[in-house]
């Protein structure tokens, strides 16, 4: 089983992948091609997503049962012991030493920077 998961990709992508795959909901497309299809696949959707992301999902013979690979995601996977898990990177929040600026109300100053 194969899943390619396109956001924001172009419409002519989306159409090249209905040749090879069934698209269940707007641009979530699953099948079950050849591993030499699906690489073959892989290849044009990362050369033609443009400023779009894309998320391949495939069934192989591991622990977990399938691997996945990104393309301009900011979530990337990372091997950790044998397992395949997404790396999301934390939200970048204010350091305490930074001042907020001028023109905010005091509530969303505390809220967003703490203290009183």
């Amino acid at each position: 089983m194969t899943v390619i998961v396109l956001t924001n990709c172009p419409a002519g992508l989306r159409g090249f992948l209905t040749r090879w795959l069934l698209e269940i909901s707007a641009g979530v497309f699953i099948g079950n091609p050849s591993a030499r299809i699906r690489d073959a696949l892989w290849d044009e959707v990362r050369q033609y997503a443009g400023q779009g992301r894309a998320l391949l999902a495939h069934t192989t013979n591991n622990e977990q049962g399938f691997t996945f690979r990104t393309h301009d995601h900011t979530w990337h996977p990372i091997d950790h012991e044998g397992a395949t898990l997404i790396h999301r990177p934390a939200p970048r929040n204010p350091t305490p030493t930074e001042k907020p600026p001028k023109g905010w109300s005091k509530a969303s100053k505390r809220r967003r920077y703490g203290g009183s």
